[in-house]
């Protein structure tokens, strides 16, 4: 028996144990760093490549953890000495940028559970969408690459004329490409500026807890659900929330 027969057993057992009523959720939208994607070390050697290279203090993974969930330029912002001038950090965004583009593939792992689960949500009909805060070009590469059996209804990251979360306009542009209503869809993620995100765009917040910030800082955001792995999300989408 295969690995992703067993996944799919556990979870089909999990639901006759749980009484199923009518489905809320018909879609569901990822955040991709942290919630659907392990990138922290290639995101911190890249990072500290630039840093180096300017003679610029580097930093350990776990405090590149606290950089990571406002796109590239917020990443290099909160890398860079107090009181560095804000003029030059365009200079090197556009490096950070070069290098990961090349580097990115080593560091990037995708989450355990997370392409069972999505061929899982696919089984059940239920469409799946990206929406970061990362480029949108490395969205796309990346979940070409990490996930090439999954059929994305869109993968939307960071791009100009799309304002970043946790402003709502880019999850409503991701809702439409999903054909669901706002309040059908769950907004899956390890930050609470998805959170945010999700209360925001009047979507379902689901807080993914095996990410990049801390278990108390997003239960301050009241999420409608907490979860602990990625296949915990089956059960809710398929029982009343």
């Amino acid at each position: 028996m295969g690995k992703t027969q067993s996944f799919k057993e556990y979870v089909l057992i999990s639901l006759q144990i749980t009484p199923t009523i009518a489905r809320v959720i018909r879609s569901v939208i990822f955040d991709l760093d942290g919630t659907l994607i392990h990138s922290l070390p290639g995101l911190a050697a890249s990072l500290n490549r630039v840093l180096k290279m300017t003679q610029l203090p580097t930093h350990p993974e776990q405090v590149v953890r606290t950089f990571i969930g406002n796109g590239i330029h917020k990443l290099v912002e909160r890398a860079v000495p107090a009181g560095y001038a804000t003029e030059d950090i365009p200079e090197l965004v556009s490096a950070m940028s070069a290098d990961y583009a090349a580097t990115w593939k080593e560091g990037t792992t995708r989450y355990p559970g997370t392409a069972e689960t999505l061929s899982i949500l696919a089984d059940q009909q239920i469409r799946t969408a990206v929406f970061s805060n990362k480029p949108d070009v490395f969205c796309r590469q990346i979940t070409d690459h990490l996930f090439p059996d999954t059929s994305f209804s869109i993968v939307l990251g960071q791009r100009q004329g799309t304002p970043t979360k946790p402003d709502p306009e880019g999850a409503h542009v991701t809702a439409r490409a999903l054909g669901d209503k706002p309040q059908e869809i769950a907004f899956v993620g390890d930050s609470t500026i998805d959170l945010s995100t999700a209360r925001n765009a009047a979507m379902i917040p689901v807080a993914a807890t095996w990410g990049y910030h801390d278990l108390a800082a997003l239960e301050s955001e009241n999420p409608r659900h907490i979860i602990h792995r990625i296949e915990d999300l089956i059960p809710i989408i398929n029982t009343s929330l």
